[in-house]
Order: structure tokens, then sequence, then C-alpha cells
């Protein structure tokens, strides 16, 4: 398939209700509305395709910016490309999932996750956090004394952090929680000092997960240090 075929076929999914609900949440024009069990239908048909996915992004249409991560090689795309792709992530579908998956799942997540959560640009900034948490969720050879004062500076920082970075700060609480077993403890310590989050998350009924909560629900079920095979879902 080409970027033209793709476009075309995206159309013919586009849901105006799931459009509104992208919208109320930050999408913008241009958007057609797809389902995401729609993307995976013509993902099925592409598989991963380097050269497609970059096309895709470059539209800026946020369903082809959306599918471009999913059909990403995380083996061919390069740190310049990821660089290029947190840029024009402008709203957090794109910037808190579609490129912190691809990135951590690269050569170069936790160099650029740590890169990412050093800019003042709020996307670009929360992009670094949930590829920092994203990594941990796949990799066992971790730098855990990084992470360790990550956690610290979770600690001081999130209730002053900008809108959308507190809520990947508050997420990589409970990743690095749940992921990494050497330090779940200190991570439960830490969220419990910051308590509840406030975050503005338009209208839209989201609200923001209680971290102490989620570890504890993980640690119940055993789960503590269960990886996961791949960051994109």
């Amino acid at each position: 398939m080409n970027v033209k075929e793709v476009l075309r076929e995206l159309e013919s999914y586009a849901d105006e209700r799931t459009k509104n609900t992208h919208m109320k949440h930050g999408a913008q024009e241009p958007l057609f509305g797809v389902k995401v069990a729609d993307l995976k239908k013509i993902l099925k048909k592409t598989k991963k395709d380097h050269e497609l996915s970059l096309a895709l992004y470059e539209t800026g249409n946020s369903d082809a910016m959306y599918l471009a991560g999913l059909m990403a090689d995380e083996k061919q795309i390069s740190k310049d490309d990821l660089n290029q792709w947190v840029k024009a992530a402008y709203w957090y579908y794109l910037s808190e999932y579609t490129v912190p998956w691809i990135a951590a799942e690269s050569p170069y997540g936790f160099e650029l996750g740590l890169d990412w959560i050093r800019s003042t640009e709020e996307t670009v900034a929360s992009a670094g956090w949930s590829t920092l948490s994203n990594y941990a969720s796949i990799n066992d050879s971790l730098n855990l004394e990084t992470y360790a004062s990550l956690l610290d500076e979770v600690g001081e920082k999130i209730h002053n952090a900008q809108n959308r970075v507190k809520y990947t700060m508050n997420g990589f609480v409970i990743a690095i929680g749940c992921y990494i077993p050497e330090l779940s403890q200190k991570a439960k310590g830490i969220a419990e000092k910051i308590g509840k989050v406030n975050v503005f998350m338009g209208d839209t009924s989201c609200k923001v997960p209680l971290a102490l909560d989620y570890i504890k629900k993980v640690e119940d079920k055993n789960r503590i240090g269960k990886k996961r095979k791949m960051a994109r879902c």
C-alpha cells in the first residue's frame, strides 16, 4: 500500500463519534476519527513498513500518524526520525503513546527519554517520561540508579510541572513500581508522598489514577516485575 491508498482506507473507516471524542481530547483537523481496531485492519495488510510509516506521519493526519507508530520498524527508525516525530506530536495520543511506544522499542529509548524530559515543551517532556516508563516495562537490564534518582525528582517536582507532564510523571511512578521490583518499595513511598495529582483533562470524564493504589493492585496480583513483550498495543 502507498500513502494515498492508506489515507483512502482510513477515510472509509471514519467514525464521527470517535472523531468528536478525539477532538475533545486535543486532536485537530485533519483527522477522520478511526478506531484503533480499524487501524489494525490496515496494519495487517502493511505489517511493519519503515518508509510508509515515515510518509504517513508526515501527512499530519492524526489517524495516519497514530497508524505510523503502530507500523514503524523499531530496528530501522533513527534517532533523528524520533526527534522529528516527537516535535510533531501535538496532542497526547501521539506524544504520550505513539512516539514513546516506538522510541522505547528502539535502541535509543533510554537516551531519548532522558533528553526529552528536560524539554520546556510540554508535549516533548511528557513524551520523555512516557518513553522512560515504557522502556522500563519491556527491558530487564536497566540503570537502577538513574531510575531511583528520577523517582526522587518526581516526588519533588510533580505538582509544579506542566499539566500533561504531571500526568506522565504520575504514570512513571506507577510504571517503576510495577515493572522494576528493586524499586517498587521506593516507588510506593514516592506515590504516597505525591498523593493525588491534579491534571486538567478538558471536557472529558478521564481521571488521574492514584499511583499508590495502582501499584498495590498489581502487587496483590503478584505481577510486580512482569514485563511486557512490546510497548505498542
